[in-house]
């Protein structure tokens, strides 16, 4: 046998092996600060008067909200009314009709299909839907696919107003509307803007690759594993006592809107459901993270969850954006599938969406490396209750003063910090420590570590203390070395080779 032929066959004997090793070392970021849900629940008169006060302000007959911390709903509350001339009064099991809110049920549905072998999100859209075939705004544009329309980029023209009033069209309609032609905006591809029609052409490939409709594939395969008992498409369905109407305040007054029924429109916004059962839904986009080595006991996979959480389409950047306090702080956001991202100038990354239909306004963020979460229903015609929630995200975290989960550092950053520090200031047979990647000695000279080294070293004075890494991700961090006239940090990345070994490396004086 060759040589290079006997090698292979060894790396590829021990590669599980080494697989394996690294799956079972790693550790998933975790809280730090204990007592975080009663820290919490100190404020939560606070949060109830926010929310109260801003239902009255804004005219909402009715409303529901709550909190969903590490999973749990912790707390919850409503008032006013679901129907304005039974005095039905409201309660977080009163089921509103959540509109667009509706569209990362249909984006999770297109998920668990691909994650299932059934479609691909590059396929064609006229692959499910043959009448688009050849519908395009210029004969140069690229082919629209399912990751356009989930990330609203596939070219079509913001359709809120309108499409708004399309959600009880039949399949039939949709079908004999892309017949006559479609108007485009922009190309796919090119950049971001909301599409309604989109998401009722993803609840139509739903069916056409399950061969039932999307509202009961997404009832059978997420609301019925979530254990969401309060959920339903059709109005008509839903309890009575448990319907929340829908009104337009006009002429200082409450007027009341019809409910349409459910159609293909209803991928993009006809969901109802209560506060109880949504919470499970934010509970389950909580669970995915921190990745982690537990088992899979979601209807999709965690993975998947957080690939819904990502910024696929960049929409805004707002410079001079100002929270509900007035505090500025610069913010950046962008689609993910059917989802929206946003990150904030402290780093602060929230996920969720708003709602809005005649008669219903609705909005739910979490922020995941919080472990946090609000939502808040309206039965008021495009109630604008994603600000309330950010005042009430805002305050809390502002507060109770709950810190995101930290990454502990890995063993092999840990290992290197060890390694470093055996070595400097001298750097003494550095070259032979077999710790520094083939590029380090190339890009570093060893004369000139050992002088720069050796000077804050002295500088610093007598070494008291090496701490612990703070590592910025598995393969790169820093550490403080503290003397006694001034600390020292030292920061340093590593390879993908396994082991990894440093391949950058820096070190700075820094005053106690």
């Amino acid at each position: 046998m060759q040589k290079n032929t006997y090698a292979l066959l060894l790396s590829l004997l021990f590669l599980p092996m080494l697989l394996l090793a690294q799956t079972t070392t790693y550790q998933a970021p975790n809280f730090t600060d204990n007592n975080r849900a009663e820290k919490l629940a100190k404020y939560f008169p606070l949060v109830e008067k926010i929310y109260n006060e801003y239902a009255t302000k804004n005219h909402f007959p009715g409303y529901s909200f709550g909190i969903v911390l590490d999973g749990k709903l912790v707390y919850s509350g409503a008032g006013g009314f679901t129907d304005i001339d039974k005095k039905t009064a409201a309660t977080t099991q009163s089921m509103f009709r959540i509109a667009s809110m509706s569209k990362s049920f249909t984006a999770m549905a297109i998920l668990k299909l691909r994650d299932e072998g059934k479609l691909k999100l590059d396929d064609p859209v006229a692959q499910y839907i043959p009448e688009m075939k050849g519908q395009q705004l210029t004969k140069d544009a690229p082919i629209m696919t399912v990751r356009n329309l989930l990330s609203h980029s596939a070219g079509f023209p913001e359709d809120n107003p309108w499409g708004d009033r399309q959600l009880a069209i039949s399949d039939a309609d949709l079908i004999a509307m892309i017949k006559k032609g479609i108007s485009f905006s922009n190309d796919p591809g090119l950049t971001y803007e909301y599409s309604n029609m989109g998401f009722a052409m993803l609840g139509y490939i739903i069916k056409k690759v399950t061969g039932i409709p999307y509202s009961d594939y997404i009832e059978k395969n997420i609301w019925q594993p979530l254990n969401m008992q309060q959920a339903s498409w059709e109005y008509s369905n839903v309890p009575a006592k448990e319907l929340a109407h829908g009104y337009r305040w006009i002429n200082n007054n409450w007027r009341e809107e019809s409910l349409l029924h459910d159609g293909i429109y209803g991928a993009m916004g006809g969901m109802i459901t209560s506060i109880e059962s949504f919470s499970k839904y934010v509970a389950f986009h909580q669970s995915a993270w921190p990745p982690r080595n537990d088992i899979e006991t979601g209807p999709i996979k965690r993975s998947s969850v957080r690939e819904m959480h990502q910024p696929w389409r960049f929409s805004s950047l707002n410079a001079a954006y100002k929270y509900p306090s007035g505090r500025a702080c610069a913010m950046a956001a962008a689609y993910a599938y059917g989802l929206r991202w946003s990150k904030d100038c402290e780093g602060r990354e929230t996920i969720g969406h708003t709602g809005g239909l005649p008669g219903f306004g609705s909005n739910w963020v979490i922020l995941p490396e919080y472990g946090l979460g609000v939502m808040f229903f309206a039965n008021l015609t495009y109630a604008p209750t994603s600000f309330a929630n950010v005042q009430v995200l805002d305050t809390l975290l502002r507060l109770t003063g709950i810190q995101p989960r930290q990454l502990p550092a890995s063993k092999i950053l840990t290992q290197r910090r060890d390694d470093l520090v055996k070595l400097l200031p001298q750097f003494n047979k550095a070259a032979q420590s077999g710790i520094f990647a083939v590029n380090f000695f190339a890009d570093y000279f060893t004369e000139s570590l050992k002088k720069e080294a050796t000077e804050i070293f002295e500088k610093a004075g007598t070494i008291k203390k090496v701490n612990e890494v703070v590592p910025e991700n598995q393969l790169r961090g820093y550490f403080i070395v503290e003397g006694e006239k001034a600390n020292i940090n030292i920061s340093f990345t590593l390879t993908p080779e396994n082991p990894a070994l440093i391949q950058e490396y820096h070190i700075k004086l820094i005053d106690k």
